[in-house]
C-alpha cells in the first residue's frame, strides 16, 4: 500500500516537465506508423528554452547549497557548467539546420538583432546570449574545458 508523503507532492512542475519530455521521446520513437524524422529548428528552439530554464534552476540550487554543503554545491556548479555546454551545442545545431529565413538570407550565422525565426519576444540567440552572460560571470575558461567523467563511488 502506498501512502502519500510530502516528498510525493514536492516539485510538481519538475515532474510534469519530465513527463512531457518522456512523452516527446515516445512520440519520436520510430515505428511503422511513425517514421523517424530529423530534428527541426522549432524543436531545438523549445529544447534550448528548456535547457536554459534548467540552467537557471541549477544555478540557484548551486548558490543555495554551496554555503551549508560546499562539496555538493561544487558538484551542482559543475553540473551547471556541463549543462551550459550542452545548451551551446543545441544552439549550434539550431543554426546548422535549414530554415526558409536562413535560405533566403543566404546565411545561418547567429545574429540576435535579425530575429532568425520571426518576431518572438525572445529568440534562441537572445536567450543563449543571456544565459552565456550568467555562465561567464560565474565560471572561468578553465571550468569550461572539456570534461571526462570518472565515477568515484
Amino acid at each position: 500500500m502506498h501512502t502519500s508523503s510530502a516528498h510525493d507532492d514536492a516539485h510538481p512542475f519538475l515532474r510534469a516537465a519530465t513527463a512531457g519530455i518522456r512523452h516527446h521521446m515516445r512520440a519520436l520513437t520510430p515505428s511503422e506508423t511513425n517514421p523517424s524524422k530529423p530534428a527541426d529548428r522549432p524543436s531545438l528552439d523549445v529544447l534550448h528554452a528548456h535547457l536554459a530554464a534548467l540552467l537557471q534552476l541549477l544555478d540557484r540550487l548551486a548558490d543555495s547549497t554551496r554555503p551549508p554543503h560546499p562539496a555538493a554545491g561544487r558538484h551542482l556548479a559543475t553540473a551547471h557548467t556541463r549543462l551550459w555546454q550542452a545548451t551551446g551545442e543545441v544552439h549550434a545545431a539550431f543554426h546548422l539546420l535549414p530554415s526558409t529565413a536562413a535560405a533566403e538570407a543566404g546565411a545561418s550565422v547567429c545574429h540576435p538583432e535579425r530575429l532568425p525565426e520571426g518576431p518572438p519576444v525572445l529568440t534562441i540567440c537572445q536567450r543563449h546570449l543571456a544565459a552565456g552572460h550568467v555562465v561567464r560571470r560565474k565560471t572561468t575558461p578553465t571550468d569550461l574545458r572539456p570534461h571526462t567523467t570518472a565515477c568515484v563511488r
